[in-house]
């Protein structure tokens, strides 16, 4: 796959699963538990908000676009940031995000 595309569809794959992260309740209401379990320590904290959980979801995938460890800095953050893209572009209004 082209590096490009790679970038692609990988964006894509981070905003999906960040957005399933942190505003979806699951199969089961499996992530929702799991939310309520982490509460609002330091964890919980970490999947309450959308862009600060695209950091993290989009760090493995980096390493799945990245050809090298230098790259592989430049993929987490350009993933990261254009799932936030994506999500200010799916939201309906501007007080939907903090």
């Amino acid at each position: 796959m082209d590096e490009a595309l790679a970038l692609g569809v990988s964006s894509l794959v981070v905003w999906r699963l960040t957005h399933f992260i942190v505003e979806e309740d699951g199969p089961g209401d499996v992530v929702a538990r799991l939310r309520a379990r982490l509460g609002s320590g330091a964890l919980g904290r970490l999947i309450d908000c959308f862009y600060c959980t695209s950091v993290w979801t989009a760090a493995p995938l980096a390493l799945v676009t990245a050809r090298d460890a230098g790259s592989w800095t430049l993929h987490w953050l350009a993933l990261s940031g254009a799932a936030c893209l994506l999500e200010r572009a799916t939201t309906s209004g501007p007080g939907d995000r903090t």
